[in-house]
This record gives C-alpha cells, structure tokens and sequence, in this order.
C-alpha cells in the first residue's frame, strides 16, 4: 500500500458538469453510487441530511472508521434538514428552485405525504430532473414494500445463478443491485439533463428500482428458459457458453483465471500445455463440444495449472498470448503494476486513518477528466455556505438548528 500514488487536489480544475447542482436525499449506497460519479465530473453535489444523524451510510464503520462514507461522499458538500418540518419543506424548495437534479430513495408516496412530490417540485422549478430510488419502483403491487439490494439480487434469479452446484443460493459480497443501480441512475439522469439543455424539454421523473438494472445486466436468461426450459445453474465459476473457462489452483497455492471464449484462444491455450491433440480432438474441436465435455476438459487444463507456480504461468501465458490472469485478493490487487502504473487507486490525507486508499475516477477523459477534490464531508459541513447563498443569516441558521430543522 505504501506504493500506491499520491495525488494533489484540484478543486479549481475545469470539468464537465461544472454548473450542475445536485440535491441528494438519498441514503445508503444506490443514491450515494449515482452521485458520487456525478460529482467525480465536476456535480456540486449537496448531501441531504438529517439533523443530528446524517446519512445510514456514516454508520457503516470498520475499526470505528466510516470508510464507505469516505470513499461514495467523496466531492461532495453536507447540510442538515428536516423536510417533513414545514420550514424544512419550505428550504428544500427554495433550494430545488437552483438545482438541476434532485435524488431521493424514500419509500414510493413518502415524499408526497410531505407535500414534496413531483406536482410540488416540478411546479417550484420546472426544469428539475427528479430522480426516485427503490426496491421494485413507483408503480406496482410491491411499490410500497422495503426493497433492499438483497431482496433484489434473490428475486432477480442472480443469487440462484451464482455459486455452485452443489451449494446453496449466493447473494454478493457487495452492494452489486445498488452499484448497478446507480450507474444506470447516472447515465438515466445525465440523459434527462441533456433533454432539457440541449432539447429544450421540460423537466422529468426517472423512476430507478434497484431490480429492473439489475435484471437487465443478467442478459438473454429469459430467452435461454424459453428455448431450453433451463436456466439459472449455478455453475461456480464456469461458464454455460463458452469453454474453458474458470478459476485454478497452482503449484503454489495461489490462483490463476482463464477465460478462453474464442476458438483460436482455446487452440492457442491447448498448443501452450504442450497438448496440440486436443485441438482437433472431438470432444473439444467446436466451441459447442467443449461447453459440452467441460467435465472432462476442465480436469487437463486443471492438472496443467497445478503443476506451475502462479508467476510462472502467468509468464508462460503471457508470452503465448493466452487469456489467463491472477487471482487477487486485495493485498494482491495493490501491488498489481498495472494498478499502480495507471492510478487505477489513488491514496489521499485523511485525518483518521492518515491516508485513505480509494479507487480513481473510472472512465477516463482525455479533456475534461473527472477528479477526486474534495475528501467526504462532516455532518452539516456546509450549512453556513449552503443556507448563506438562500439568504439565512448565520442567527436564523442557529435557531434552525436548536428547532432540530437543520
């Protein structure tokens, strides 16, 4: 970890969404995902939060530290508010009427009974794109049921497809319908924005359930029951399409990934184990006959990786050009070269933990890139900037918040 780069802040750098404000009521991790990229390209994002406990996702600590917090509040400003207050709605709407975007995850029809659905929003500022967060979205029998990211992935058929065949069900060890969630929240808001902007349209609801992302990232399952009457194996980490393809223990008792789904990549894998017979070896000359034999396949590719230490094969593969790679855990994944060479993790200045490991902007702009500038915010950090520029003196701010309204 004492590898990784360092880079300086740029807060004054230019970026694409320069001038785009974004009001985030959201909590946890789908909204904080699609703002925390807005706000990598340049997004004043404004955190939303309640007076005295901000945001769930400050309560996620490891060792006492909110590092889920540091990482996805990264670029972001905090203020607190209590919306349900009448003085509390009456803030929001002034702040809604200089915003572009506005993001919320309350249950479908709670902001509604606070008098703040789209009727008032859109009325206070016509342009707004208002961006609703749930479990199965605003319409439909389940509309108003909790929907965590768990409930998501086993509803959405991933957990039944993921594991082994042997073994139960297995949800991610991540926040994966959340994570998806946001990402196709960000490219839905960015598309909202350019209606307006650039098309001259009015402002909008993207209605964002965590499930239907999700469901769609999982591809033609539908398409394969209906012609096959199967679907959702586990099949741990082979593939049903393409073969070889999973994960082996070496010699030393690390591992490598191999992923050969082209023809030639699986003749050139056989030809690099020193087995040219299986290139034309019935069982294993198509494609179709590997996925079909990958019982008896897998087993040779499985003996010829186990007699090799990791770094030997990946040197053996590497210069025959063959698809095979390290498995990393994150200490492996730190040290990678490619990692570091590309500042894929960047390291910053933290106060609790001295410096703060945390990925990069992920796509890569060659002339308005997105940048880490400013670390996660304390609680209502921001309210004397924020409240300041609606015209709340610092007297008014303070009375607010003995009301519990900020």
């Amino acid at each position: 970890m004492d590898q990784l780069h360092k880079r300086d802040y740029r807060p004054d750098a230019p970026a694409p969404l320069d001038g785009v404000r974004v009001l985030d009521l959201s909590r946890l991790v789908a909204g904080n995902a699609l703002t925390h990229v807005l706000a990598d390209y340049g997004a004043e994002v404004i955190k939303i939060e309640r007076p005295g406990k901000g945001d769930d996702l400050r309560n996620w600590r490891v060792d006492g530290i909110s590092i889920h917090w540091k990482v996805y509040a990264r670029n972001k400003k905090s203020i607190t508010l209590n919306p349900r207050s009448k003085k509390g709605r009456e803030i929001l709407l002034r702040l809604v009427e200089s915003a572009q975007v506005l993001v919320e995850n309350f249950l479908p029809g709670t902001l509604e009974k606070w008098q703040l659905g789209p009727n008032e929003l859109l009325a206070r500022n016509p342009s707004l794109v208002m961006v609703r967060i749930s479990g199965w979205g605003q319409t439909g029998p389940d509309r108003e049921q909790p929907g965590f990211g768990s409930l998501v992935e086993a509803r959405s058929g991933f957990a039944a497809m993921n594991g082994f065949e042997d073994r139960p069900p297995v949800l991610p060890p991540l926040a994966l319908a959340d994570m998806v969630a946001g990402m196709y929240g960000g490219m839905a808001t960015l598309t909202a924005l350019r209606q307006v902007e650039v098309c001259g349209g009015k402002g909008q609801v993207v209605d964002l359930p965590l499930f239907d992302p999700l469901l769609a990232i999982l591809g033609p399952q539908g398409a394969h029951y209906q012609l096959t009457g199967q679907g959702g194996a586990r099949t741990g980490s082979r593939s049903t399409t393409t073969a070889p393809r999973n994960t082996y223990r070496c010699k030393d008792g690390r591992y490598v990934a191999l992923s050969a789904s082209m023809q030639s990549m699986a003749e050139r894998l056989f030809k690099t184990m020193g087995r040219e017979d299986l290139v034309d070896d019935p069982r294993f000359k198509t494609n179709a006959d590997r996925v079909r034999n990958n019982d008896l396949l897998d087993p040779i590719v499985g003996e010829f990786m186990a007699s090799h230490d990791q770094a030997e094969l990946l040197k053996i593969f590497k210069q025959a050009g063959v698809t095979v790679g390290p498995v990393h855990d994150t200490a492996g994944m730190l040290e990678d070269e490619m990692i570091r060479e590309r500042e894929v993790m960047l390291r910053f200045p933290d106060a609790e933990m001295g410096e703060l490991p945390m990925h990069n902007v992920a796509a890569h702009l060659s002339e308005t890139p997105g940048q880490i500038r400013l670390p996660a915010p304390s609680l209502g950090q921001h309210n004397s900037e924020i409240y300041g520029e609606q015209g709340i003196s610092p007297d008014e701010i303070a009375t607010l918040q003995k009301e519990d309204i900020t």
